[in-house]
């Protein structure tokens, strides 16, 4: 809200301070909705700590399925206020919705499945636990919400504690209680990840017949995960190769946004 109105919402001002309105929020496509409390936070925010609150009337709720045209709230109130809360609330609505469509999209491409789809860390920043929820809201899973969650220990991790054993041994005795993910780019690291303690394994990059041996070596000793280049035409043949998860960056970094207009009556 700071990057958007700054100092003062100028155009606004052109509004008479006592003009009251009315309008209603739509969506013109199909898709989930999601992010009904960023909208109702906007406009609390615009209004305090004045007593000329916005009333929101939602006629539907997160996680909803919403057609084409339908009407998803009308809000009354104080002109000026709708309209300098307008641009950031539907920016807050239309990205978490947009989020959560693509996630339930997924999510209904493995359901016969028995893998969870999981989020990453390549969010809009500033926008990481609101996506996360969205992506769950969606029907799909959160990885780490940070770096200080589990650990995830990758090929630069390695080379700099020196080897593999290293890296786990330390990440034991630093904090015992947390999950332990490593990272591998060949099949033939799989068993050494495995002997070393690992209690998940990302197999990154990996070809389908790759992964297809790695979920056989395994032999369900520790959780496989199945990470990078998973898109909509790669993500079922994968699935249905037996990982237990699949990450999926595409859930929040290339999010088609959904299309909202507010529009006074």
């Amino acid at each position: 809200m700071r990057e958007d109105l700054g100092s003062g919402d100028i155009t606004a001002q052109l509004i008479s301070d006592t003009c009251l309105a009315h309008a209603t929020i739509y969506c013109k496509q199909d898709a989930v909705v999601c992010g009904l409390a960023w909208v109702n936070e906007v406009f609390s925010q615009i209004t305090a700590p004045s007593r000329n609150r916005i009333d929101i009337q939602w006629a539907v709720a997160d996680g909803d399925n919403i057609r084409n045209g339908c009407k998803l709230a009308t809000l009354s109130g104080h002109a000026r206020s709708l309209l300098s809360g307008e641009r950031c609330a539907l920016n807050f609505l239309q990205t978490l919705s947009g989020t959560a469509t693509i996630s339930k999209h997924y999510a209904e491409l493995v359901s016969h499945t028995a893998v969870k789809l999981l989020d990453t860390r390549k969010t809009i920043p500033g926008l990481r636990t609101a996506q996360k929820y969205a992506v769950s809201i969606g029907g799909c899973a959160n990885h780490r919400m940070g770096g200080y969650d589990d650990f995830l220990i990758k090929e630069n991790h390695i080379s700099a504690c020196g080897s593999l054993e290293n890296a786990i041994s330390k990440a034991k005795q630093l904090y015992p209680d947390k999950s332990v993910e490593i990272e591998i780019e060949q099949l033939g690291d799989l068993e050494r990840a495995i002997t070393d303690g690992a209690n998940v394994v990302m197999l990154d990059n990996f070809k389908l017949e790759q992964v297809v041996e790695a979920v056989a070596i395994n032999a369900g000793r520790v959780k496989l995960e199945a990470s990078g280049g998973i898109s909509e035409e790669t993500l079922v043949p994968v699935a249905e190769t037996g990982v237990d998860y699949i990450s999926v960056g595409d859930l929040t970094k290339n999010l088609r946004v959904t299309d909202l207009s507010m529009r006074f009556e």
